[in-house]
């Protein structure tokens, strides 16, 4: 199992070696035929031209702004969703719970053109809010966490109302602690689809002032032709985020897998 392990841990590590090497060659290098790991001249060189032919600290500020946005709001949507999906029985919710699983299956381009339709009608194309709210709520999540809230023993809740606690009391104080793997996983998910996402904020923005990152980096490629070390350089910036959040994070994301 251990030897699996590392073979699997190679498989992903080669090409983000190859990455890295590519991203230190000069440009010149990266299209040598033999292909070599090593180049004479190695250095960052591509890196400071991504800052100096882009706008990528924009680019970065605006990726983590839509993402710290949109998981926030994801998280507190999802969670009141799944607690009242799990505890509450009102006439419809099987009927919701059929929705729920219906959103899971609708590929998420599908909705674009409404979506963009939604945003120009009400005046939000073009601003902070068209990247954020159309990205809010994946049913996927609501489903997780409803899940998470079903396997809590009843007891504990039903002590908590006993003891006074309404239904948001037992929510905040109880649910809410209780569920905080679940609640990382879904943050730590949702940070990384938005960060990742390409198409919607490439159909949403079109002021270069608003770009993310994916979208910046896209518009990079075009102006300037394909520059290996500089597009590789450029990928690993917008990479870094992402692998110091699994860092940060990797306790709550690993108790969640496993409960």
């Amino acid at each position: 199992m251990r030897a699996l392990a590392v073979v699997l841990a190679a498989i992903w590590l080669i090409p983000l070696a190859w990455a890295l090497d590519t991203a230190l060659k000069p440009e010149s290098e990266t299209t040598r035929i033999p292909v070599s790991w090593f180049a004479d001249g190695m250095s960052l060189d591509a890196f400071g031209r991504v800052f100096a032919d882009g706008d990528v600290l924009a680019w970065l500020g605006n990726s983590l702004l839509v993402g710290i946005a949109v998981t926030a709001l994801t998280v507190a949507v999802t969670s009141l969703a799944a607690y009242g999906l799990s505890r509450t029985w009102f006439r419809g919710r099987s009927v919701v719970l059929a929705l729920l699983i219906a959103g899971i299956l609708v590929p998420p381009q599908v909705l674009i053109v409404p979506l963009f339709a939604e945003m120009v009608g009400l005046g939000l194309a073009d601003t902070y809010w068209a990247l954020i709210l159309p990205q809010v709520v994946l049913p996927a999540m609501v489903y997780v966490l409803k899940k998470f809230f079903d396997g809590v023993p009843r007891e504990l809740e039903e002590a908590a109302v006993v003891d006074g606690a309404g239904r948001l009391r037992v929510y905040w104080s109880l649910m809410l602690p209780l569920a905080r793997p679940a609640l990382a996983a879904v943050a730590i998910f949702t940070f990384v689809t938005t960060w990742n996402n390409f198409l919607w904020p490439f159909v949403a923005v079109s002021d270069p002032h608003l770009m993310t990152f994916p979208v910046g980096l896209a518009t990079v490629q075009s102006s300037y032709g394909v520059r290996y070390a500089q597009v590789l350089a450029a990928a690993l910036l917008g990479g870094l985020p992402l692998v110091a959040l699994f860092l940060a994070f990797q306790r709550q994301l690993v108790t969640a897998i496993k409960g």
